[in-house]
């Protein structure tokens, strides 16, 4: 699974990028600082059955802190994007093409409204008109795509899955096209729209296959938290300060805090702190403890809540909830809402899934049918007639 940090520049995407992954990236005040795509791996956070089920668990891949699982995501920031991407101004359309392996968008949005869309400095801009900009460059750059494919799209009478063949790339599937298609209210045969109507389908095609969550960044801005009531941006939203957040994994990173975000407070450590980092630790423990840097809420509100995944716990062995090593709870899948027990045989390993006969729900002893449709929070053993080769 891939996150896009996507926005116009100078909106602290970087900044969110590295408060996420912990990953140095150049952070600067300044349109474009970014200039190629940056990949790292972040980590979603939910409850550890080790708890509810009274045992130990000894992680592969993924990590358990105080009864949390953190499970890895991959995440790739992008440079800004401006009006007229899709036609190459800015980074073009070499921004664009980063984002295709992305499951699920972070737009990022200057708060506070000191930016304007092409990332300088202004008194008062509307977030509202940032959205607006990314919304049409993204659905331009899929037209775009889709315009290509036009003439050989038109002759085919299963518009869809035309359609799913040229967008493959994006990681668009048969089902997102025909939603798609639903939702525009356009015909999937013989297809030979205009612009207008191409435009249309790409809105309601990314809608349906790359939802958008808004990071209302800078939230400790005193501009920011006075603006949050009053735009309106068409799409889930979370206040956050990716500065605090990194900040504070920095004076994590140097033994001067010990950082409990779960429980929002910072614990301060013994150590050579200086006047100035005590001044800005006491400032910060305070943004916390009354707001929250809402980072760790922002991704799991991307993957648990636009994309609907719920983490499943597959073992080998239901009564000591282990694989064949004795490593308990060894690893969390990501499944997406309404995945069936066959689907995780698959994503365990295509021989096990074709050869999967039934499974059994390790906590409940019961045994499960194919077609069992998986709780967040489920382990569940497999029993196939196969063996990864």
């Amino acid at each position: 699974m891939m996150i896009g940090i996507i926005g116009a520049p100078n909106k602290g995407k970087s900044t969110l990028f590295s408060a996420l992954t912990m990953h140095d990236v150049p952070i600067a005040n300044r349109p474009f600082t970014t200039i190629n795509p940056n990949f790292a791996v972040s980590y979603v956070t939910s409850p550890c059955p080790e708890t509810r089920l009274r045992v130990k668990c000894n992680p592969r891949n993924s990590m358990c802190v105080e009864g949390v699982r953190q499970i890895p995501i991959n995440i790739v920031d992008v440079a800004g994007l401006v009006e007229g991407a899709h036609e190459g101004r800015g980074m073009g359309n070499k921004f664009l093409n980063d984002l295709s392996a992305a499951d699920a968008f972070i737009l990022v949005v200057d708060g506070s409204g000191k930016t304007d869309a092409e990332g300088n400095f202004c008194e008062s801009c509307n977030p509202e008109e940032d959205v607006k900009m990314v919304k049409r460059e993204l659905a331009e750059w899929v037209g775009g795509i889709i315009s290509k494919h036009l003439n050989t799209v038109s002759k085919r009478a299963d518009g869809a899955e035309a359609l799913a063949e040229a967008l493959t790339g994006l990681k668009i599937k048969r089902a997102d096209v025909e939603a798609a298609l639903e939702k525009s209210s356009l015909s999937g045969s013989f297809i030979n729209w205009g612009h207008e109507d191409t435009l249309l389908f790409s809105e309601r095609l990314l809608e349906v296959s790359k939802p958008i969550l808004i990071a209302f960044n800078k939230f400790d801005t005193k501009e920011a938290q006075e603006n949050f009531s009053k735009v309106h941006l068409g799409y889930p939203v979370v206040p956050c300060s990716a500065a605090i957040e990194l900040a504070v994994k920095k004076a994590e990173k140097q033994g001067l805090v010990k950082y409990l975000p779960s429980q929002g407070r910072l614990e301060p450590l013994e150590s050579g702190a200086s006047e100035e980092q005590r001044r800005a630790l006491e400032y910060m423990s305070s943004f916390i403890k009354e707001h929250g840097t809402k980072v760790q809420e922002l991704l799991n509100e991307a993957v648990f809540g636009l994309l609907k995944s719920i983490v499943v716990y597959p073992v080998e062995d239901e009564s000591k909830y282990a694989d064949h090593f004795g490593n308990v709870l060894p690893d969390a899948v990501l499944m997406r809402s309404g995945s069936t027990a066959q689907d995780l045989a698959y994503e365990i390993h295509t021989d096990i899934g074709k050869g999967m006969l039934y499974a059994v729900d390790a906590v409940t002893k019961k045994r499960l049918g194919k077609d069992y449709v998986l709780k967040d929070g489920d382990v569940i053993k497999i029993v196939s007639s196969s063996k990864p080769k």
